[in-house]
């Protein structure tokens, strides 16, 4: 499980590591832009509380800690889905259960060599 670690917290938010590196886009990208939101995620049926949310804002520091070495690959769509919801009133809410599927990568189609004359 990959976590995130927010503001001072000691405590971190834990979710697969697929997961986390589709957040980590939509969260960078959000914050170099300057724009702030809210992220907002359930809690595991054993915690305390239900749910939470979170102010984010490029002021507050978050650390990314993935359990594997190697990067994940990234679902462009599922990319566009959660950057969608960032951008809307209702901010990004995310299931920290889900295992997202490895996208199916259609292999490279030939490309056309330029020779000169």
């Amino acid at each position: 499980m990959a976590k995130l670690y927010y503001g001072n917290s000691a405590d971190p938010i834990e979710m697969p590591d697929r997961l986390l590196a589709h957040v980590k886009v939509v969260l960078a990208t959000k914050l170099r832009r300057s724009e702030s939101f809210t992220l907002s995620w359930q809690h595991p049926d054993d915690a305390l509380g239900a749910r939470s949310t979170i102010w984010i804002q490029p002021s507050i520091p978050l650390r990314f800690v993935f359990s594997s070495a190697e990067p994940e690959a990234l679902d462009p769509s599922f990319l566009k889905e959660l950057a969608n919801a960032a951008n809307s009133s209702g901010g990004l809410t995310i299931d920290t259960s889900i295992e997202i599927p490895t996208a199916q990568i259609a292999p490279d189609r030939p490309r056309a060599v330029l020779r000169a004359a």
